[in-house]
């Protein structure tokens, strides 16, 4: 059931978002100034192509990630995790787009604070 949901979740946007969150890794890491949120960009990528099967957890959490969780917030999480709550909101209406939406709901959470996730298997 996890392989079907992950192949429609991918045909049906999440090679979008996955696309959307490699790019943004990209561009994270040519600048200087975006290279600590690349790591968390690429992990995110990965997670957005196939969430199904997946959590998000959090690892150590020491000052460093705390001042970049608190800046991404400022500057780009919050209106991340609006659209992804948007997307979700939409998917939600039908029966069918529950478990999607639930996935955007994940999203939306990782997409608040990515600097310490870890993605696991379920």
């Amino acid at each position: 059931m996890r392989l079907l949901l992950n192949i429609l979740w991918f045909i049906f946007g999440g090679w979008i978002s996955g696309t959307a969150w490699l790019l943004a890794g990209v561009i994270l890491a040519v600048t200087i100034v975006g290279l600590p949120w690349t790591p968390a960009a690429f992990r995110l990528a990965g997670f957005s192509y196939w969430p199904f099967g997946k959590v998000l957890i959090d690892r150590e959490n020491g000052p460093a990630s705390c001042l970049l969780n608190v800046l991404w917030l400022v500057l780009a999480g919050w209106w991340l995790a609006l659209h992804h709550l948007v997307l979700a909101f939409g998917l939600a209406v039908t029966i069918i787009g529950i478990p999607f939406a639930w996935q955007h709901v994940k999203l939306a959470g990782a997409s608040l604070t990515p600097v310490g996730k870890a993605v696991v298997e379920v």
